[in-house]
């Protein structure tokens, strides 16, 4: 009979977005969760590292944290979670030993990477928390051992021995950025710059199943190999990607997996047009409740653009001008304003540039010129 699991990742409990609290749509995402673990019955649920969302997490995301393990357990439904690489390993690990004798299985060093968390008549389950090639020297007493790569493959070689040896469906829980993964851009914080912090497919090789943490995507990047990602939008660029678990059948050499959505209390949308059609388009009411940047596309300045928007979209949470290109002969503004001096109709016509990316017609000539005017009678009266 195949092993079946319920994957997922990247809770980051306690996140915010642009100093927006997503606590309460953290809640209603893990409360369909619990209730899909409920229906389905899964032999355990997978939590593939960041359970939190920094290393301190708030008091508010540990209680929400402790009522969701307890319903969980009061299901008797297994758990195991890893530590990511923006949790804290030990304070994830905090009465490990004591939960662990209800079914919960929290995981946050590696010391035990090569030891499975049994399920009776299903398979094995081996942790593996994010990878620090510091703790793996450590570990090891080998100062050979650098980066991401080399450190993984020495941390999971235990584990894929013992696997080995026993001839059960196995899995692999991990947290780590695999080459050729898809990463969304500011979602994810790098492990190292550059690509240091990758990790060949083939260094997680000989598992019937690797459920993956860290990148925010679901992706499977290989047969058997995949991310879940994460249970919610955490930046508006993954406002277009479709959040989901996914529950996994593993036998002997193999693993299939369907994805099912979880919805979400709120959406994170991107918008974008000029402020009058935003305040009045019949078909944007559905995104008044949502989390929503705007791309605004009115040409100059528009005063107290988030103000007005909030009138309607109540959770507007930034707002981006289009990049506008340089006027036609000109340079940067900066330069610009040096070659001006103080005639202060060029400086104008700089700024206005800058901001506009055109010059100003004669009508704007004409309110400056009559602004300056009376700004001189102003200070000869005074």
């Amino acid at each position: 009979m195949a092993l079946r699991l319920l994957h997922t990742s990247d809770w980051h409990l306690g996140r915010a977005l642009h100093e927006e609290s997503l606590l309460e749509d953290q809640a209603f995402a893990l409360d369909q969760l619990v209730a899909l673990a409920r229906d389905e019955r899964p032999d355990a649920l997978v939590v593939a590292g960041d359970v939190y969302d920094r290393a301190v997490p708030p008091p508010e995301a540990v209680a929400l944290l402790d009522d969701v393990l307890t319903r969980l357990a009061d299901l008797a439904i297994p758990v195991v979670a890893i530590a990511g690489n923006h949790d804290s390993a030990e304070r994830l690990s905090f009465g490990a030993r004591l939960l662990a004798a209800r079914g919960v299985h929290l995981r946050g060093q590696l010391q035990r990477a090569a030891e499975p968390i049994e399920l009776p008549g299903r398979g094995l389950v081996y942790a593996l928390p994010f990878v620090d090639p510091d703790v793996v020297r450590g570990l090891e007493g080998d100062e050979a051992i650098r980066g991401h790569a080399a450190a993984t493959a020495r941390a999971v070689a235990g584990a894929r021995a013992d696997a080995a040896r026993r001839g059960l469906p196995a899995v692999l829980v991990a947290h780590a950025f695999v080459q050729g993964a898809q990463q969304t851009p500011d979602s994810e914080r790098p492990v190292v710059v550059g690509t240091a912090g990758s990790v060949p497919a083939e260094t997680l090789a000989g598992f019937d199943y690797v459920a993956l943490g860290h990148l925010h995507a679901p992706q499977e990047i290989a047969p058997g190999l995949r991310y879940a990602g994460s249970l919610l939008r955490y930046s508006f660029s993954e406002a277009d990607q479709d959040k989901s678990v996914a529950l996994v059948e593993v036998e002997r050499g193999r693993a299939t997996a369907r994805t099912v959505a979880l919805g979400a209390k709120r959406q994170v949308v991107r918008l974008r047009g000029k402020l009058a059609d935003l305040l009045r388009r019949p078909e944007l009411a559905r995104h008044e409740r949502d989390l929503v940047e705007v791309t605004l596309e009115d040409e100059g300045y528009v005063l107290d653009a988030k103000r007005k928007l909030q009138a309607r979209f109540a959770h507007v949470l930034n707002v981006v001008r289009l990049e506008l290109a340089a006027a036609p002969g000109q340079g940067a503004f900066g330069q610009q304003v040096a070659g001006a001096g103080r005639d202060e109709l060029k400086l104008f016509e700089s700024f206005f540039s800058t901001v506009t990316g055109a010059l100003p017609g004669p009508e704007h000539r004409q309110v400056f010129t009559a602004a300056l005017a009376e700004i001189d009678r102003q200070e000869r009266a005074a």
